[in-house]
């Protein structure tokens, strides 16, 4: 069990670390093993970019294997857990308890400055949370944000939530990790995603949203992932905040032996993709580590521990995975009646019809003219066509088609299509309609009155304050009324706890935590103060305390007709854009799957394409939007961000700067 660890060493001036993360090095031991023999991914079709994922499925055979295996690890250890399996689209196929596993972990309570004290936590932090859950988040995680080509795990998602990219003590000064915030996405809360036993189908709903504690990865079978597993067993829920050491992490291991016979294809992991120089961490454990696997269900099945029903996700039984691709798995290829492009993927009620067809505008009451269903079509097959022609950055091979999911609003927050790519990650299909939401919002004349109505929770949260904090931070006393568009990158700028990002100085960013030093992954601010009610009411449901919380985030009053205008909550990295026509806000696009930067091309093209081709609309005029704010930091004037488009964007030109002038 005991090898030589490698630690990757940086110095101050120079970050080096390609190596640090897997790399491409001979020498650097598996972290995956045994895998399935993987098929060759068909080419798309005649006249199509994207090829559709195969169609792959676990059976309940399969599933009770992973469990097996990670047991048997556990019971190596001498560590009693929590192991969760589900499938691609978040259905729970299996939660297993071992004898003296934890029914609790706690959400860690590192902070910036050192460690909280009990009762000084901010946030989520120190909350005991059922072991189950966090076990089911962390398999949902390595699930939705995997693809065919890329394999993530719960240790990347931890490298890329953090305040500085990549995280580590000789880091700080960098900017924030590039999903910033995508930890609060897929909520329990969320009107997107769906409800075990609710009639509705994938993709479902997580917990805790998505997790950064290691033991969390994807589950592929030929090449294909159809899931993820999660194991909980040491008590922590925690980050990972230094990506220069190599964890000797249990919880780790026992996920790694689960996925023995489903790992992800080498050539995708991680440890293969790097975001501005610097390669992604799939896992520290690597399978020299691990003892002789255990693959009988039987032998653990009632010796070891049982399986256990989780209020509002599963019974206490093993079930077949669904595959992905399929009518029954919610996410399938739209007909040509439903989407004009053909390699468009649409979410589906498992009985033939689209959930989300595209629509007209709702808010007539608010608008003087909504958007009309043509407006809505052209607007997402414009961002579709610009995604089709947009090279991917974090997938493999190299110069790939980016995948990802696209969702419209209009200013009600009310959906009027989403659309997406074959095989672009589950994770943003939730995360793309909270980006057009904040758009939306932030954009909105009612910004301001819907913060400012909100209940305050006393000791808890105080999202009437938030309102004061930006007026006070931009120098602007109509700041949240309407007066400037924000796209996410702009919002997410005020949403770091250092202003401008990474920076460390005194000043935080206002929709941050008031101070930096007390922000984690677990408090970030108005992003979490948000949705904190939702979570606590579902976490309860789980242990059987009271009802579930309501389908539909946050305590912000209701838009005229009942809808919430951030149903899913809130996101506050790049990816999104304002619609407008003329000078009057009627929408938002946002887009989610891929890098931040591509995102917010496919979010801006896509609008002002859309507006050349059937004119009226477009996106906001220069003079309003957010990128004229400069804010003043110590007599240095700080401007904010709109949208960053990449370069080298397209697979079919060498066009370069496609954004500018626009």
């Amino acid at each position: 069990m005991e090898r030589a660890r490698l630690f990757c060493l940086m110095g101050a001036a120079a970050l080096v670390l390609t190596s640090c993360g897997g790399g491409d090095g001979a020498s650097q031991p598996s972290p995956v093993g045994t895998s399935a023999p993987v098929t060759p991914p068909a080419p798309p079709v005649s006249g199509r970019v994207f090829a559709d994922p195969a169609i792959e499925a676990l059976s309940t055979g399969e599933v009770e294997q992973v469990i097996a295996q990670a047991v048997g690890e556990a019971q190596a250890r001498g560590v009693p857990s929590v192991i969760a399996v589900t499938d691609r689209v978040g259905n729970v196929l299996g939660v297993f308890q071992m004898n003296g596993a934890p029914a609790t972990t706690r959400l860690s309570r590192r902070q910036i400055g050192g460690f909280a004290a009990v009762g000084d936590e901010v946030g989520l932090q120190g909350a005991e949370v059922p072991a189950t859950a966090a076990a089911i988040a962390k398999a949902i995680t390595g699930a939705y944000l995997s693809s065919s080509g890329n394999a993530f795990s719960t240790r990347t998602a931890s490298q890329i939530v953090q305040e500085h990219f990549p995280p580590a003590p000789t880091t700080v000064g960098l900017e924030s990790g590039p999903l910033f915030g995508v930890q609060f996405s897929q909520l329990p809360c969320s009107d997107l995603s769906a409800r075990f036993g609710d009639g509705l189908i994938g993709p479902k709903r997580s917990p805790l949203g998505l997790a950064a504690d290691p033991g969390g990865f994807p589950l592929y079978k030929n090449g294909v992932v159809v899931g993820g597993v999660g194991v909980v067993g040491d008590g922590d829920y925690g980050f990972d905040p230094n990506i220069l050491d190599v964890d000797l992490d249990a919880e780790e291991a026992i996920a790694l032996a689960g996925i023995q016979n489903f790992a992800p294809p080498r050539e995708i992991l991680a440890d293969r993709i790097p975001v501005d120089g610097t390669s992604l961490r799939f896992s520290d454990m690597v399978v020299g580590d691990l003892s002789p696997l255990q693959t009988s269900f039987g032998a653990v099945n009632g010796p070891a521990g049982v399986l256990v029903a989780v209020n509002g996700y599963t019974a206490a039984v093993t079930s077949a995975g669904t595959a992905y691709g399929t009518e029954a798995s919610g996410i399938r290829r739209s007909s040509a009646a439903e989407f004009a492009n053909d390699d468009a993927y649409i979410l589906s009620n498992g009985a033939g019809a689209g959930r989300f067809p595209i629509r007209a505008g709702t808010d007539a009451v608010s608008v003087a003219q909504p958007l009309t269903v043509a407006e809505s079509q052209a607007i997402l097959e414009e961002a579709f066509t610009i995604l089709s022609r947009a090279r991917a950055q974090i997938r493999r091979p190299l110069d790939s088609p980016m995948q990802a999911t696209i969702s419209l609003v209009d200013t009600h927050g009310a959906i009027l299509g989403i659309v997406r790519s074959p095989d672009g990650p589950i994770f943003g299909t939730d995360v793309s309609l909270q980006k057009a939401r904040t758009a939306a919002l932030f954009s909105n004349a009612v910004a301001a009155d819907q913060f400012l109505n909100t209940p305050v929770v006393p000791g808890v949260t105080n999202i009437p304050a938030v309102v004061q904090r930006v007026r006070t931070f931009l120098n602007d006393p109509t700041a949240l009324t309407g007066t400037f568009a924000f796209a996410d990158r702009s919002g997410g700028n005020l949403a770091r706890p250092y202003f401008p990002d990474g920076e460390v100085g005194p000043i935080a960013g206002p929709l941050s935590v008031e101070d930096p030093d007390t922000f984690s992954p677990f408090a970030v601010g108005l992003q979490l103060d948000l949705v904190t009610p939702n979570i606590v009411e579902h976490l309860g449901f789980v242990q059987g305390l009271g009802p579930d919380t309501q389908r539909g985030c946050t305590q912000l009053p209701d838009a005229p007709g009942g809808t919430k205008r951030i149903g899913n909550g809130i996101q506050i990295f790049p990816g999104s854009v304002p619609i407008y026509r003329g000078d009057q806000l009627v929408g938002g696009l946002g887009v989610s799957g891929d890098g931040i930067d591509q995102d917010d091309m496919v979010a801006f093209l896509g609008t002002h394409n859309a507006g050349l081709r059937v004119g009226g609309i477009g996106n906001a005029p220069v003079a309003i939007r957010a990128d004229q704010i400069v804010v003043d930091v110590n007599g240095q004037g700080v401007r904010l961000r709109y949208v960053n488009c990449p370069f080298a964007p397209f697979l079919d030109s060498a066009e370069q700067n496609v954004c500018e002038g626009l």
